[in-house]
């Protein structure tokens, strides 16, 4: 059985008239990675709709070493309907492991930490601030767990082997790590910023 759903059933005579929906969709079928809810819409009413319940946190992304994981944060992004997804350093970055979410998730793109930093300063609410918080299991980091995260910030994460730059740490008005058990020394990237946006969901969600 093919993921997703068929043709609309009974033909074109009983097609919704509803602008959000997609002709073609509606002919052929909608195999496409979205939940039930938007079957058949076409992309511009999902990111519409999207729009009007996006969570006040954003993501950012070093990426100086073309970094595998920002797929699979993006991904996650969109999932947990984040505001922003923020790429930082190199602008083009492996899409495949965000599996075409990359399309309904608003990216912006930032040369250096000193212009996400510059963005940051004046994007939250009445043109304020937007803290910027690390996540990144360094000396002097505090624990993500019980941890007040604001409704409103910046949750940047460094490339998966060294973390976050000198520069980006500078930024944070605070760095946190997420507590470990095991022998490694630290976890993937892309699962720690799934834990980390989780984290914000069990918040403010």
């Amino acid at each position: 059985m093919g993921v997703g759903v068929g043709p609309w059933p009974g033909g074109e005579a009983d097609w919704p008239d509803d602008p959000r929906y997609d002709r073609e969709l509606l002919a052929g079928g909608d195999r496409r990675n979205v939940v039930d809810g938007y079957r058949y819409w076409t992309m511009e009413a999902i990111v519409a709709d999207l729009d009007t319940r996006r969570h006040g946190f954003h993501v950012a992304v070093e990426n100086w070493a073309h970094d595998m994981n920002i797929g699979s944060v993006v991904r996650t992004a969109n999932a947990f309907a984040a505001a922003e997804v923020h790429i930082v350093g190199r602008r083009r970055w492996n899409r495949r492991g965000a599996m075409v979410t990359d399309r309904y998730q608003h990216l912006r793109h930032h040369p250096e930490v000193g212009d996400l930093v510059a963005w940051a300063a004046t994007a939250g609410p009445g043109g304020g601030a937007l803290p910027v918080i690390g996540i990144d299991n360094l000396p002097g980091s505090v624990p993500l767990e019980g941890y007040p995260l604001p409704r409103e910030c910046v949750l940047v994460f460094g490339q998966e082997s060294v973390g976050l730059s000198a520069e980006a740490r500078a930024a944070c008005v605070d760095v946190l790590h997420i507590r470990q058990f095991g022998s490694t020394r630290s976890i993937n990237a892309g699962a720690a910023a799934a834990i980390a946006m989780h984290a914000w969901v069990v918040a403010h969600g």
